[in-house]
């Protein structure tokens, strides 16, 4: 793929500020910051994906956090959350380290890319379905970006899994009908794009049986998302995430060690 495309889309997804409310919690907090990162300048702006364009594996999460994402710019970067996430990202292979806290420490990721279908902090970790449908456009572009690639996803919780369905449709893919539900293990096939490139929701989509050999499907996995109350209540364990996480690397091809 062209690699300069996803890069103008991350670049164009950082100057958006299409919902009022997100855009003044983003910046009120990058104003008052808390005082442990009183000496940070906040990021402050939406936070684009993270990762090679040519990802076979994509992460989904839900939206950036207050004071990690929106304060460093990388998705799941300096926040717990992001700890127990590329920590079990380099403990199966697909990191080159164990640590994410800042844009410029190194981290490099092997055949993932991380994203959200919201690109602000929102207020309480909880956007509405409105701000999750405004920010829908971007999500869909880059699943369409990295199509040639792409061949498995990861979605951490029952949001992220309810804004992802109807964009992977968007983007081509074939969601089953009716969509399936969320949960923590589920593996659902989806099948490759319509050679003519409608989605999956167009009446006029041809079926199952036009799709060529090279049109690949997507293998989409559900996942506990990696948040604080998840991991410390033991709703999710480190080995949990490190199974799925294999599984799906699996799926798209990539070496990974065992969960």
């Amino acid at each position: 793929m062209d690699r300069s495309s996803l890069a103008a889309l991350d670049r164009r997804i950082a100057r958006c500020r299409a919902c009022p409310r997100l855009v003044a919690w983003r910046e009120e907090v990058a104003r008052t910051r808390r005082p442990a990162f009183a000496d940070w300048t906040y990021w402050g702006r939406p936070v684009p994906g993270f990762g090679p364009p040519d990802a076979r594996l994509l992460i989904v999460g839900l939206a950036p956090a207050a004071h990690g994402g929106n304060r460093t710019g990388r998705m799941f970067t300096g926040d717990r959350s992001g700890d127990v996430l590329y920590r079990a990202l380099y403990d199966v292979g697909l990191a080159s380290q164990p640590d994410s806290v800042a844009r410029d420490d190194g981290l490099e990721l092997h055949g993932v890319r991380v994203t959200s279908p919201v690109h602000c902090a929102p207020p309480a970790n909880r956007p509405t379905p409105a701000e999750r449908d405004a920010c829908r456009p971007w999500f869909e572009r880059e699943l369409v970006l990295l199509r040639p690639s792409l061949r498995a996803v990861v979605v951490l919780g029952a949001f992220g899994w309810q804004a992802a369905l109807p964009a992977f449709a968007a983007a081509g893919w074939r969601v089953p009908r009716p969509r399936p539900a969320f949960a923590h293990g589920a593996r659902v096939r989806l099948a490759g794009p319509d050679p003519a490139g409608r989605p999956v929701d167009d009446p006029g989509s041809a079926g199952p049986d036009s799709v060529g050999p090279d049109a690949a499907g997507l293998d989409l996995f559900g996942c506990f998302h990696v948040s604080q109350r998840n991991t410390f209540t033991g709703r999710l364990t480190p080995a949990m995430l490190r199974e799925v996480l294999s599984a799906a690397a699996a799926a798209a091809g990539l070496p990974a060690a065992p969960g």
